[in-house]
């Protein structure tokens, strides 16, 4: 197997005694689209910045393309793409101006690559940065970011705020770049339309790493189970896989299991009398708002209620 394109390992960031990332490990290799999901706060953001060397850890490691990111950090700019939620830029110049100037910082070759890309775009090359939409914008952001070919694409929620059809050409775009053998780590909150074009989730709450997996895998082996009539006959913690949250409503409760095979779950179910249940595949964005869920009841726990609920480990 190759050498990971990025890793954390073991990495703690605090910031006025509350941890951003609390011993987070994780990595991307070659080829892949590796989706970074958290609610706000939960340290995405911050793993980008201890990547890209713009912070350094308190503990622990980060590195990209074999670079130690707090050490080589202007090293591994020069062969990263960054697309931030807001870039920054010249707004007085125009759209071609703003790709001149950035080839400076490159090799011969970018502004070419540039300007083919924002053709691909549709974007005017003679508009005004300041002159352009939200959408418009974003896409100069992507494409200053393709036009040196980085080996690795960062993207820290870049479709925040823009129309479906904008937010579908950069899905595409990660394809386009993962499929070259190079890699992608994209922060988002567009949970579903990650879910298209992801192979590996990584699952951030509060700083701690609480899943990460292959996204064909997870999906495969989470199951949604829903009892009812005869539920409390039965002990999630005898059944094949991990409960990661359950919750109560009225006569009915609902699970979500992860590492389960629904077909042992049903011929262990099958074995208590009169018992009901469905079971079912989530999505993606359902298996993240079930482990939000799970992490609010535990913050409750620790504040002093008697409820007990399971939390979620990383595996």
């Amino acid at each position: 197997m190759s050498d990971p394109i990025f890793s954390l390992n073991d990495v703690t960031k605090t910031f006025r005694n509350v941890h951003a990332l609390d011993h987070v490990t994780f990595a991307g290799n070659p080829g892949e689209v590796v989706a970074l999901l958290g609610d706000n706060g939960a340290g995405k953001t911050t793993a980008i910045n201890l990547l890209l060397g713009s912070l350094k850890p308190d503990s622990g490691q980060a590195h990209v393309l074999g670079m130690n990111s707090a050490r080589q950090s202007q090293e591994i700019r020069q062969q990263v793409g960054f697309v931030p939620d807001r870039p920054a830029f010249y707004d007085w110049m125009t759209v071609d101006e703003l790709g001149w100037f950035a080839s400076g910082f490159y090799a011969s070759g970018y502004h070419e690559r540039y300007r083919a890309q924002i053709t691909k775009f549709d974007v005017p090359l003679k508009k005004k940065i300041r002159t352009l939409s939200r959408g418009m914008q974003a896409k100069v952001s992507l494409s200053l970011s393709l036009a040196h070919e980085p080996h690795l694409l960062i993207l820290d929620e870049p479709t925040s705020g823009l129309d479906p059809l904008i937010r579908r050409e950069f899905l595409e775009s990660m394809v386009d770049v993962a499929a070259r053998g190079h890699g992608v780590l994209l922060a988002s909150h567009q949970v579903s339309e990650v879910e298209r074009v992801a192979d590996v989730v990584v699952i951030l709450i509060k700083g701690k790493l609480i899943l990460k997996a292959r996204l064909e895998e997870l999906k495969s082996s989470a199951c949604e189970v829903v009892l009812g009539t005869g539920a409390t006959q039965v002990d999630p913690h005898d059944l094949p896989g991990r409960l990661i949250h359950r919750e109560s409503s009225g006569h009915q409760q609902q699970w979500l299991m992860l590492d389960a095979d629904p077909e042992q779950l049903k011929a262990r179910f099958d074995e208590y009398d009169g018992l009901n249940y469905e079971l079912r595949h989530p999505s993606l964005e359902e298996i993240l708002l079930q482990m939000l869920k799970s992490s609010r009841v535990d913050k409750q726990n620790e504040s002093g209620s008697s409820a007990e609920t399971p939390h979620p480990s990383a595996p």
